[in-house]
């Protein structure tokens, strides 16, 4: 059987995401607005996902495994306190956490996330 892929946001680089056989696979998010600290990036992150999740037919109770990537691991609790309040209850995801050195010098967090349709 022969499934098609759907991209969304086709870039000359890449796509903002991909549907295929009920799984929606998303690029690395990363905040729109580098100047905010690491509690707005999340915040604009998990918007774009709400977003990107939702034109794909999905949500974030349907989230398979995310992996997040912090400039800074000492970041990590003011990250999760944005986190916990945006996660669905009963529906926590499998995750990583990760310090990576980012594309970008302003970003202090990028995340990517894989989902059920």
């Amino acid at each position: 059987m022969n499934q098609d892929i759907t991209r969304h946001h086709v870039g000359k680089r890449l796509s903002e995401s991909a549907v295929y056989n009920g799984v929606v696979y998303l690029a690395g998010m990363v905040p729109e607005r580098g100047d905010t600290d690491i509690r707005g990036q999340t915040e604009d992150i998990l918007a774009q996902i709400d977003m990107r999740l939702k034109e794909a037919g999905s949500d974030k109770t349907r989230l398979l495994r995310v992996e997040i990537f912090l400039s800074s691991i000492g970041d990590i609790a003011a990250m999760n306190e944005v986190w916990d309040v945006w996660v669905a209850p009963g529906h926590t995801p499998p995750r990583a956490t990760v310090e990576a050195r980012l594309a970008n010098p302003n970003y202090k967090i990028e995340v990517v996330v894989t989902a059920a349709v």
